[in-house]
């Protein structure tokens, strides 16, 4: 059965959870779906199990765990061991080994120009993951344009800092939006 992000977001806020001292405020937040971008070889096991015992669904930034390698061992030690939904990357190489070994998988684009979004969208179509994080995540006009670009649900994520850009960006049509934050954790839409 393929698994949906769509249905697995209840609040429309993702936590990106950047610092250690953040794991217990995101446990606390309301979010319901929580994007890990800290912790080691060591941590990071600990902290994807505090985040799921708190009923967190929580997505492992495979680009900021210190320690990993981008190989397929990294990404089956990662789903056998450490059992995240998820993995977020910029290497769209890693989204086929992680959906072989059974992982959700969200595909993070930078847009720093057209031809950015472009490329950004034609590798997703590629690869084919389960949505895709677009970062500076506070340009609702061109979230817009890129959802009508892409079947793949939109993540928004980057440079949010308020209620509002939170706001923008759902109206433009992101599923969610993830903010590091961690004040913007409990607002619910």
């Amino acid at each position: 059965m393929q698994r949906s992000i769509v249905n697995m977001v209840d609040s429309q806020v993702i936590s990106s959870v950047k610092h250690k001292s953040d794991i217990s405020r995101a446990i606390e937040s309301n979010t319901n779906i929580t994007f890990l971008l800290t912790g080691n070889l060591i941590t990071a096991k600990n902290y994807i199990d505090q985040l799921k015992e708190a009923g967190k669904t929580t997505f492992v930034h495979i680009d900021f765990i210190e320690g990993l390698s981008n190989s397929p061992s990294a990404i089956k030690y990662i789903a056998e061991v450490w059992k995240p939904a998820g993995i977020i990357t910029t290497k769209s190489s890693l989204i086929k080994y992680a959906k072989e070994e059974g992982l959700m998988t969200i595909q993070r684009i930078f847009l720093i120009d057209r031809n950015a979004m472009k490329r950004g969208i034609d590798i997703a179509h590629s690869c084919k993951p389960h949505a895709i994080e677009v970062l500076p995540g506070i340009m609702p006009t061109i979230i817009d344009e890129l959802t009508k670009l892409t079947h793949l649900p939109v993540i928004a994520g980057g440079l949010v800092s308020s209620k509002e850009e939170i706001l923008g960006g759902l109206k433009a049509g992101a599923l969610a939006v993830s903010a590091g934050n961690p004040k913007l954790w409990n607002y619910t839409f």
